[in-house]
């Protein structure tokens, strides 16, 4: 008697997102699939083993066994969401703002700090950070989840924020946009803005300030 396991085709280093070209069904004698391996019955199996990530590196040629797959989630790190080169990062952000961001979106942070307009202290608001790319909002990663999972993390998350007056939604960034944030939340209020989905453009934006405002140069470019 055999069964359909899924096989590596790839060498998948730990804490791989999995994606299906990295593994294959293959039939196999029962006597010789491992005793947890990930077993194909149907072909909707094959789409529940995309996005979950490798616990443990998985050489190729190697049968896929469940305990060597967690899902992504915070348990999985924020690390397996990064792209190359980029640095994962955590904003804080007003919680009402927490229920309209989701993994994927892409915001522009601002900064408010105390500065010298026009010979006197006021507030200043500066966009310091342009398209950036969100990678988590609380504990959601982007994963699909059943209705169970998104209330357990949702409880959870409630639970966090009842403890703070700040959401918490996770980022990526170049080392220099990092280095801004990390002295942005050191000189002032961080707060963002969503962009609409394929607005991907850069735009020098000027200072913005209650004496420009008063002046009427609100809208001036």
């Amino acid at each position: 008697e055999t069964g359909q396991v899924l096989v590596a085709t790839v060498d998948i280093p730990e804490s791989t997102v999995l994606k299906p070209d990295m593994f294959e069904a293959m039939s196999v004698p029962r006597k010789f699939m491992q005793q947890d391996a990930f077993e194909v019955r149907t072909p909707s199996d094959l789409k529940q083993i995309s996005n979950l990530v490798a616990r443990v590196r998985i050489p190729k040629g190697n049968q896929v066994t469940e305990s060597s797959l967690i899902s992504l989630s915070p348990d999985a790190g924020l690390s397996v969401k990064i792209p190359p080169g980029y640095r994962g990062a955590v904003l804080p952000i007003d919680p009402g703002m927490k229920s309209l961001i989701k993994p994927g979106d892409r915001v522009d942070v601002l900064l408010t700090f105390d500065a010298m307009i026009e010979g006197s202290r006021d507030k200043a608001t500066v966009t310091i950070l342009q398209n950036v790319l969100v990678v988590a909002v609380g504990n959601d990663m982007g994963q699909g989840q059943s209705a169970g999972q998104r209330k357990s993390m949702n409880e959870k998350d409630d639970r966090s924020s009842a403890l703070n007056d700040k959401a918490l939604i996770s980022l990526a960034l170049n080392p220099n946009e990092l280095q801004y944030l990390a002295l942005m939340q050191q000189k002032g209020n961080t707060s963002i803005g969503v962009r609409g989905l394929g607005d991907n453009e850069m735009h020098p934006i000027p200072i913005a300030a209650m004496p420009y405002l008063l002046n009427g140069n609100a809208r001036k470019p």
